[in-house]
């Protein structure tokens, strides 16, 4: 399936997060690259191998980044 993937920064909802790339679990973050499936958000921080997904319902702002 093929993604389309955009930098966006991410706010998450109070009880949420992700991981950086130092291990950290935060709330939000300037930058990432954002991935829409349903209703989840699919996220690639920078640094991170990983992508890290969320519901619909940990998400509280997108911000997509335009170019």
């Amino acid at each position: 399936m093929n993604e389309d993937w955009a930098e966006a920064a991410v706010e998450l909802v109070a009880g949420y997060t992700v991981v950086t790339a130092d291990g950290e679990a935060v709330s939000s973050v300037p930058r990432a690259l954002v991935a829409f499936q349903g209703g989840f958000a699919k996220l690639r921080l920078p640094g991170t191998r990983t992508v890290q997904v969320v519901s619909a319902p940990a998400v509280r702002l997108i911000t997509l980044t335009t170019g």
